[in-house]
């Protein structure tokens, strides 16, 4: 028995409370997060204007989703429902709370992030780029090395990291100078550089691949959280431009104003840093045992001055950053990993809750009981008959009055605002992918479905309280 016993050991590998097979290596784990990119921003999602070909690359060779949506509609709180795998009504951070109150958008320590979990079944896990849930001071619970991150480089708050050429950036809890020259607008880093030196994204870019290329032997999780495309919106309102980069690149000599021809370049540079990463892992022999999966954590931003009209980047859909509407939170996702994740189209419904199930399974290791989210490993592995569907994604919204939405069987949208009793707007996306008719009076059953939905879907939070006003010019 005991030849049979070391036998059967040494086919297993025992982590995190799972056994994996030893020839089946577990897959490394690469997330790549834009900040403020539409549905409709890359070449692969109809752009017409900023070209993204190593994006459109990634599409082409893995599998390109049309139906998916981002956890919230603003950064803070869609990065705690990607950590938590808690939908917006029950994650910690349910909006940009910002300065006025840090505390409530930062984890706590009774937190699980899908980063702890990977790390407890043996992963190396980072974060490179923008967290904005934790900081020091009162928000110190939620820094990035107390919920599940090995290594940190980057920003630790949204506000600071709007300006792209800033004078420090943390390297876990250090502060690391850096020789930019910053005029400081408002608190916690916020300002812009006159003459930027060093591009916060293409020190992050250098240190994705520093990683991928330190820990190619080992299991690893990187969670790549870009800046770009987003605006510094303190430069613009005071210069006029949030589009700041190094330079304007193949958009120099476009007859357009100074703002669109650096939005379309931070696109542009955006998908070169991806065209490298996977670049580097074929090079490493990597690309066949890794996913990386590229998306955006909410609906595109108008506010660095460009001209929307010209970019178009909510495609079909309305609305922008800040809307519940789809063009407010449905994102582009792409799943990249040659040999297993066949090229091709999805139309799944799914959501950044799912991340933290997917992860855990392909890592072999158990997830938490009570996650919103659902694995999306059929769908990757081609087996789409096993996947598992929501019934209901939902969203909340805490600015200028609060606001809740749901998608119910993958095709009806509810939305309510005014007050808790407010009439639902539903709208009908399988014939109205732009939200446009309301036909809750058509279908006031599914109407009435989902606004039962929308009185149970959170749980309270202090913090976190609606705060219903009634919204200007709506007849319902």
């Amino acid at each position: 028995m005991r030849p049979l016993l070391l036998s059967a050991l040494a086919a297993t590998v025992l982590s995190g409370g799972g056994l994996f097979s030893a020839e089946v290596p577990r897959p490394n784990l690469i997330w790549i997060l834009a900040d403020d990119l539409g549905w409709g921003d890359l070449g692969c999602y109809g752009q017409q204007v900023a070209r993204t070909p190593h994006l459109d690359r990634m599409a082409a060779e893995g599998l390109r989703f049309t139906h998916f949506y981002a956890g919230a509609t603003v950064c803070a709180p869609s990065r705690s429902v990607l950590m938590t795998g808690l939908h917006h009504g029950h994650t910690r951070v349910r909006g940009n709370s910002g300065a006025h109150n840090p505390e409530a958008q930062a984890l706590k320590p009774d937190d699980f992030t899908v980063a702890a979990a990977l790390q407890k079944a043996g992963y190396r896990t980072a974060l490179i780029g923008k967290w904005g849930l934790g900081d020091t001071g009162p928000a110190e619970t939620g820094l990035p090395r107390k919920q599940g991150f090995d290594e940190f480089f980057g920003y630790l708050n949204q506000r600071h990291a709007h300006n792209h050429f800033p004078d420090f950036l943390w390297r876990n809890e250090e502060k690391i100078a850096l020789p930019n020259v910053v005029v400081p607008v408002g608190g916690d880093g916020a300002g812009y550089a006159e003459d930027g030196i060093l591009f916060a994204d293409d020190l992050f870019a250098d240190e994705a691949l520093k990683f991928v290329s330190k820990n190619q032997d080992r299991p690893f999780f990187l969670y790549w959280s870009l800046v770009l495309p987003h605006a510094n919106n303190e430069r613009a309102k005071e210069l006029g431009d949030g589009a700041h980069v190094p330079d304007y690149g193949s958009y120099a000599k476009m007859d357009w104003p100074d703002p669109d021809k650096g939005h379309a370049a931070m696109i542009t540079r955006m998908d070169g840093y991806v065209g490298r990463m996977l670049d580097r892992l074929a090079e490493l022999g990597l690309d066949q045992n890794t996913l990386v999966v590229f998306t955006s954590d909410n609906g595109p931003h108008n506010e660095s001055k460009h001209d929307l009209s010209r970019f178009n980047p909510s495609g079909p859909y309305t609305g922008t950053k800040r809307s519940l509407t789809d063009g407010g939170i449905r994102v582009p996702f792409i799943a990249w990993w040659p040999g297993t994740v066949k090229p091709g189209e999805s139309a799944h419904v799914g959501y950044f809750p799912d991340w933290f199930p997917t992860a855990t399974e392909l890592a072999g290791t158990e997830a938490p009981a009570k996650l919103d989210g659902l694995s999306l490993v059929p769908t990757l592995r081609g087996k789409p008959e096993e996947q598992k569907q929501h019934e209901f994604l939902y969203w909340e919204f805490h600015e200028g009055g609060f606001q809740q939405a749901a998608l119910y069987q993958g095709r009806w949208k509810g939305i309510r605002q005014g007050g808790p009793d407010a009439p639902v707007r539903l709208y009908d996306q399988e014939n109205d992918i732009a939200e446009q008719n309301d036909v809750a009076e058509k279908h006031p059953d599914i109407a009435a479905k989902i606004g039962d939905h929308l009185k149970t879907a959170r749980t309270p939070l202090p913090e976190w309280e609606p705060r219903w006003e009634v919204p200007k010019g709506k007849g319902r």
